[in-house]
Order: structure tokens, then sequence, then C-alpha cells
């Protein structure tokens, strides 16, 4: 075989070509090591703990103290500033935007008050305000707004916590969303501590200790940012997930169970009321096809020096499209923005129809019954009206405008306008049969404070009587509170 050194006199190329071979070869095992080096050190610094965290400790600063970084961009969820067309961290009022919902919800405490949610660090601050919870609720309204809950739900135990009432827990809940609700405080591993999430899992025969730590990065968001209802008896939570998460698959679950979470007060309809179904429709998008999970998009990474670490600033993706949706899309910030709101627009038009059809059928459906409509007519009707609304409503009560799965959104609204106009078929002849003169003249719902009294709301006495629970009650929680220290930061 002839010499290298021979080759290489013949062919200088070859000698550059093994030098560049080499230099190659160098700077990746250069970075290879300099990865492990960085890997290492962010694992020591990691668990070189300050203080040991307790199992149940929901003090957020407490975690905090081994993790700064964290717990510093955590804090930031107290900022309000962000407003996207249709979402963002700001208050806004949802009843005054689209006042027909007040109508939908007749009957139901949601037509008193529906403000978009702001930041994890409002969990409790918003719930304890909102007029919604001046109607007697159960303990289990506060599984999703504390870190308090896993240390309630162990020390008294599950059932015990759901029997209880909203206004029993009010001085044990004091912490906000935050570090205990998903992580495990001895190796930071991400966890599940709300038992509906593994109940649901366990009912479809899946084990969810075998989800991968990807997996896990939506699942913790899965504990709160769902579909879900209370059991009658003893207001147990669960998940309606046994025949799957699309909308149609959940209501056959209800229809099932003949789960009524209210009857509509104009229409007399036995009504199903949507919650929150994020991580429904996501699992039915793109991205959860592509393997993104949640904290990919509202939880990015950052870096402070040579170190990694996830933002806690858990927040809209349009809020930080450099650090979350260019990581991944090569589209410049305002195409990116401009792809997201033109599909938002197409889902909010659908919405605006349906909505505006619901309220029509209710109306109309209260003129029959006034009319002298009897249940044998109006079955059919109440039945298409509670698809109708179930349908627009799993995809209004959800966040992102349709954005986690902009064809599914689009798809369950048209379902929605379908079930409602055949609704209004029906419902055109049982007014004609009744000798009401069609079509009616509707009441003047366009805004939220005339939508409310339309359908009867008193809103002095009920704002009166939440500012009573203010000044009255709430002060008395906090001298009762055994978690006094570490207690929220009260947002100004």
């Amino acid at each position: 075989m002839e010499p290298v050194s021979e080759i290489t006199k013949r062919k200088p190329w070859v000698a550059w070509l093994i030098f560049l071979g080499t230099v190659i070869i160098v700077f990746v095992l250069g970075l290879l090591a300099s990865s492990i080096v960085e890997r290492r050190s962010e694992s020591k610094v990691y668990f070189q703990m300050v203080s040991e965290i307790p199992d149940w400790e929901p003090r957020n600063e407490v975690w905090g103290e081994n993790f700064p970084r964290e717990y510093e961009s955590y804090v930031n969820t107290l900022d309000t500033s962000f407003r996207s067309k249709y979402g963002g961290s700001a208050t806004r009022d949802a009843l005054e935007e689209q006042p027909e919902m007040v109508v939908l919800w007749a009957g139901y405490a949601f037509s008193r008050e529906y403000k978009q949610s702001r930041g994890h660090y409002y969990a409790i601050n918003d719930i304890r305000e909102t007029l919604r919870t001046d109607v007697p609720q159960p303990g289990t309204c506060w599984t999703c707004k504390s870190t308090d809950v896993p240390r309630l739900m162990n020390e008294m135990g599950v059932d015990a916590f759901y029997k209880s009432t909203w206004k029993d827990l009010g001085s044990e809940v004091v912490n906000n969303i935050g570090c205990q609700d998903c992580h495990d405080p001895k190796t930071m591993n991400l966890r599940i501590t709300r038992p509906a999430l593994i109940e649901a899992y366990e009912r479809q025969g899946k084990d969810i200790t075998e989800a991968t730590h990807q997996e896990m990065r939506s699942l913790v968001c899965a504990q709160c940012h769902v579909e879900y209802y209370f059991t009658k008896e003893d207001k147990y939570l669960v998940f309606p997930w046994d025949n799957g998460m699309g909308a149609e698959a959940m209501e056959a679950y209800y229809d099932s169970t003949q789960h009524v979470d209210f009857v509509h007060a104009l229409s007399k309809a036995p009504m199903i009321k949507a919650q929150h179904p994020d991580y429904e429709q996501y699992t039915t998008g793109v991205h959860f096809d592509r393997g993104v999970a949640c904290a990919d998009c509202h939880m990015p990474y950052k870096r402070d020096g040579g170190m990694k670490y996830t933002d806690h600033k858990i927040q809209s993706p349009l809020a930080n499209i450099s650090g979350s949706c260019v990581v991944c899309h090569r589209e410049s910030e305002e195409k990116l923005m401009a792809n997201v709101i033109d599909r938002q627009d197409k889902v909010y038009e659908l919405r605006r129809i349906a909505e505006k059809n619901l309220a029509r059928l209710h109306i109309e459906a209260k003129t029959a019954w006034d009319n002298g409509a009897n249940e044998q007519e109006m079955a059919p009707i109440l039945a298409l009206i509670r698809q109708s609304q179930w349908r627009w409503d799993y995809i209004v009560a959800s966040n992102a405008m349709g954005f986690h799965a902009p064809v599914e959104a689009l798809r369950t609204l048209g379902t929605s306008i379908q079930k409602a106009q055949e609704a209004r078929v029906l419902l055109n002849t049982v007014l004609i049969s009744h000798g009401v003169k069609t079509p009616i003249t509707l009441p003047d719902i366009s805004s939220r404070q005339k939508a409310q009294e339309y359908i009867g709301l008193d809103m002095p006495a009920l704002i009166a009587s939440k500012q009573k629970f203010m000044t009255e009650v709430l002060p008395e929680w906090t001298k009762k509170s055994v978690q006094t220290e570490g207690q929220m930061i009260e947002p100004q």
C-alpha cells in the first residue's frame, strides 16, 4: 500500500482534507466534553440544596431559596401587562365583550361574572373576589388554586377534602399555584399531585407513571387545564375521559351518567358547563402530534450565563415569540403573530355565530313555554340546545381562541351551529302551533348590564354581598390561617 506521505505529495488536497477532518472531530469532541461538564456542574448546583424542602411544603419562597432563577421568573406572573387580540394576562370582561353569554348561562353563576384568568400568582385572589363564589361551593373548587391543596389532601384525605365546603378551607388555602403542584421536593422530578388525573388514566387502563419526561411537561398542566365535573353525592372531582377527550366523546360520557350542571333558567334545557378543556383540545392539534409539550411554548428554556433553566413565567407564547415559537419556526415574529391571529379570527367568527344562535334559541324556547308548549314537544329541542351549547362551550371555555387545535375548533363550532339550526327549525314549528308569530322580537341584550337585567339578576345586591364577604369573612380567614409565614403576596 502506498504511504500516506506519498499520497499527500501527489495530491496535496488530501492533506487538507485530513487536516479539516481532524479539526472537525476535535471540535465536536470539545463540544461534547463541554456539554458533559456543564450538565454535571448544573446537576451539582441544582442539588446543593440551601435548605431541605419538606414533602408537602406549600410556600413557593422556600423552594425559591434553592431555585432562585425559577422562583424569580415565577413571581413575574404578577405581570398583567400583556394583551393579545384574544388573550394575554390582562384582565378583560368576557361578558361585556360578548353579552350573549349572560343569556347562555342564565341560571348559573357564570352569568354573574366571567373574566379572563390572569397569571398563576392571582389564582387565590381571583377565586376569592369573583361573584361566582358567592354561590355555595364545595371544597373541590380549591383543587387547582393552591400548593396548599396537596398538603390538605395528605392531611385530611382526598374524600374529606372534596366533601368540605369552599368556605371551610378558606383560611387554609393561602399559597398560590407553584412549585409543590408539579415537582417532587427531593428529586425535582415532575410529578402528579392531583388524584383526578391519575384516576382518569387508570380508568382507561393506563399507568401515568410510565409517561416520559416530555409527556410529563404537559401532564402536570393537565392536572388543572382540563374539563371536569363534581359527582353529585360527594363532590368528587372526575375527568370525563372514559370514552375519549373529544367534545362528542365527553358528551357521550355525560349522557350515560345523566349529568347536568344546571337547568337553564329560560329554556329549561339540562345543560353541561364546560370548564377549560385546554389539554383535551391540545391533544387534537398539530403541536401534540409533533411531540411539542405545553412547557415548550408556555415555559421555554432560558439561559443565565452558563446555566440553562425553564422560564416559570407561565404565559402566552405570543408574549415571547422569540423564545417560544422561533425556536422551531423560521419565519419572522411578525409573520408568526399574523398566522396565529388569522386562525383565531376564523374561530372567533364561527364562535360569534354560534353564541348568537344559542342566545336566540334560549329566548325562543322561553317564549314557547310561556305560550303553552309541553314537555313532549320541547324534549328534542332541549336535547339539541344542550348538544349545541356544549360544543360551543368546549371551544370558548378553553384558552387560545382555538389555536391549540384550529381545525378541531372550527369543526366543533360548525357542529354547534348545525345543532342550533336543527333546534330552531323544530322550535319554529312549536311556536307556530301555539299561535306565536315568528320570528319573535328579541329583547335588548347588547351589553352585559342589559343582558343581566333581562335574565333577572340583581347585580347591585350580588356585588354588595361579595363586598360584605371581602370585608367581614376574608379578614377572619387571615386571622385563622395556619400558614401565615410565607402567605401570598397581595398583588397591587
